[in-house]
């Protein structure tokens, strides 16, 4: 397909009708100084979410899939669709403020080694949303899961994955940005191909920057383009599927990406987490009434990601209903 548009905008949809019609409101009624095509891509929504982009903005294309294929593989359906030189990744949870767009293509305008640029991410209040990540280790998940990361925010050494000490008022390259929204150099598609498809959910904006470091192309955060982030809004429910869905992407990538014995220290440190958190829920369960419910949602969560780390087949099971989700 030829070059005729310098960004595409490509937006994976499941079952986020009232969320995805914010997105696209913000996109198609912002001014921009390049030219801009949208794309969404519909994995099956049950919510009326087609025939809102139907109604509302015929102008938008639309890409409708017959079952949930997974945000990897949707979102690659969408790329070779689109014609831009660059390729924005924006989730339905997204609002993207004006002159968002312009900012993050001025600087791989500018900069040829950048492949990939990503925005100030915002809350729904407007505070800050930590979008830069370092690569995970054993060291930064065992902060995490141990509470350190938390107790220590401002500090490089405890810090977990979220670049929680960095104040994200300053252009810098990072090892990760966190995938709500991208705009990548679609010559770094072709150099080191698309999102791995065999990340269903979760895990694949890791791995994706993890290949684009490795071919020595630079990924960048630019703090002049913001975006609202209405975080989880694309994936909130359904807390104990996702919980092991993520889980099980994260276990994915360290096998992918590490040795044997970093997948056993990945496994041993998510055993260590769920088994405190299963306990600690169970007591806070047993002495707070008022807070029965609350640990009846953690109990659930930490046994389920406890089963899958022993038994797959949860998993499994897991993948099969998200192909086939249920109204």
């Amino acid at each position: 397909m030829g070059i005729a548009m310098d960004i595409s905008v490509i937006i994976v949809n499941w079952n986020t009708k009232n969320l995805l019609e914010q997105c696209l409101e913000s996109l198609t009624s912002s001014l921009h100084s390049r030219s801009i095509e949208i794309i969404v891509v519909d994995n099956a929504s049950s919510d009326g979410s087609v025939e809102m982009v139907e109604h509302c903005f015929p102008d938008v294309k639309l890409i409708r899939n017959h079952e949930n294929l997974g945000f990897s593989k949707a979102n690659n359906l969408g790329i070779q669709q689109s014609s831009g030189r660059y390729v924005s990744l924006v989730n339905s949870d997204v609002r993207v403020l004006p002159g968002c767009l312009d900012a993050l293509a001025d600087h791989l305008d500018h900069n040829s080694a950048v492949g990939n640029v990503g925005p100030r991410v915002l809350n729904s209040d407007l505070t800050l949303q930590s979008s830069c990540r370092h690569f995970p280790t054993l060291w930064n998940n065992i902060c995490s899961a141990t509470g350190l990361a938390a107790a220590f925010k401002s500090s490089r050494f405890f810090s977990g994955e979220h670049m929680l000490f960095f104040p994200h008022d300053r252009v810098m390259a990072v090892d990760v940005l966190v995938g709500c929204f991208w705009m990548v150099r679609r010559d770094v598609f072709r150099d080191i191909g698309m999102l791995d498809e065999s990340f269903f959910m979760y895990g694949e904006d890791v791995d994706w920057c993890r290949r684009c470091w490795n071919a020595n192309w630079q990924i960048v955060f630019v703090p002049t383009a913001q975006a609202i982030h209405y975080r989880g809004g694309s994936s909130g429910t359904q807390v104990v599927r996702l919980a092991v869905a993520q889980q099980d992407s994260i276990v994915h990538y360290w096998s992918k990406h590490k040795s044997v014995f970093g997948v056993l220290g990945i496994k041993a440190i998510f055993l260590f987490r769920h088994a405190i958190r299963y306990l600690l829920a169970t007591l806070f369960g047993l002495f707070r009434s008022s807070e029965s419910s609350r640990s009846d949602s953690r109990i659930l969560t930490s046994s389920a990601c406890l089963h899958a780390l022993f038994n797959g087949s949860f998993t499994n099971l897991l993948a099969g209903e998200a192909r086939n989700p249920t109204p």
